[in-house]
């Protein structure tokens, strides 16, 4: 247990700043995304970009991690949009459940992305972690794409997502990012029920 805190420190000192930046505003983001503001995605977008390169470096290897914050990156870009789009019935896009056909598509995001990355990372790359750096960013990528479309099951498969990163994180020795993923899961969880709130209150008003 002393070489555990011993380790953490060592870590939280050798953190740089772009480090820091990245966290802060995955928190911001996160707290917005429960929020259900648009604003989810600006602060995205920077903490996103940050980890592309992070993560990417030789130090860390978490390549399927690198190219998954490049899908958050663009995904964010499209989300953006989506969520702002307008109607004559609707100021926005509301929160609404998963169809049969969309968990589906998600359950296949997960299921074909964590063999496309495990092969990648397998074959053309030097990961010492293929099966968990492809399993975390493939059902982050389903959980992703249910965000951008405002459905109510992106929380299951990002925490999913989150649970599978938390120990991975503390491998590599990136200690804050390991306790923001610990974060995310517990606001992930609330933000879940806080979705599931409005949905119920959207289908009762019907």
């Amino acid at each position: 247990m002393n070489d555990f805190f011993r380790q953490l420190q060592n870590g939280f000192h050798q953190m740089t700043l772009l480090e820091i930046i990245a966290v802060v505003f995955a928190v911001i983001s996160v707290i917005y995304q429960k929020k259900n503001s648009i604003l989810v995605y600006p602060a995205g977008l920077v903490s996103t970009g940050i980890y592309v390169y992070l993560l990417s470096r030789d130090h860390f290897k978490l390549y399927a991690d690198a190219a998954l914050n490049a899908y958050y990156f663009v995904m964010s870009v499209y989300g953006w949009i989506y969520w702002a789009r307008k109607n004559p019935a609707a100021a926005e896009v509301p929160i609404t459940r998963s169809s049969l056909k969309e968990l589906g598509i998600a359950t296949l995001i997960a299921a074909f992305g964590w063999f496309v990355f495990h092969y990648l990372l397998t074959h053309y790359s030097d990961s010492n972690v293929p099966v968990m750096d492809a399993f975390v960013s493939a059902t982050a990528c389903a959980g992703m794409w249910l965000l951008a479309k405002r459905k109510l099951e992106n929380w299951i498969y990002l925490n999913i997502s989150n649970l599978a990163a938390i120990p991975l994180l503390f491998s590599k020795t990136l200690y804050f990012t390991a306790l923001l993923t610990i974060f995310l899961f517990i606001i992930a969880v609330f933000g879940y029920f806080s979705w599931r709130k409005a949905v119920l209150q959207r289908e009762t008003s019907q």
